[in-house]
C-alpha cells in the first residue's frame, strides 16, 4: 500500500470528488482531506492510499493535472517524525 500526498487541492474539493478522480487509475483504499484544527476549513491538501502499482500510475497521470482550476501536486507521502512528549527543560 502506498500513501500519496495530494497538494494544491481546491478548497471546495470533497472526499468523493477526489476519490472519483483517483479511481479511474485504480482501487482507492482511503481518502483523507485535511482540515484546519481551529477553523475546520479545508487546508488544500490530503492523502490517498492505493496499491503500489495503482498509486504509481495515478501519480504519473495526475501530477500537474488541472482539478477545478488548480494544478495538482502529487508525490509519495513521507512519514512525519513524531516529536517526543512535552518534557522541555531549561
Amino acid at each position: 500500500m502506498t500513501k500519496l500526498y495530494v497538494g494544491n487541492l481546491p478548497f471546495t474539493a470533497t472526499e468523493e470528488a477526489v476519490r472519483n478522480l483517483f479511481a479511474s487509475h485504480g482501487s482507492v483504499e482511503k481518502v483523507s482531506l485535511i482540515n484546519d484544527r481551529d477553523t475546520g476549513r479545508p487546508r488544500g491538501f490530503g492523502f490517498i492510499e492505493m496499491s503500489d502499482a495503482d498509486a504509481s500510475r495515478a501519480m504519473q497521470a495526475l501530477n500537474g493535472k488541472d482539478f477545478d482550476g488548480r494544478a495538482l501536486k502529487i508525490n509519495e507521502a513521507q512519514d512525519k517524525p513524531r516529536g517526543g512528549g512535552g518534557n522541555y527543560r531549561n
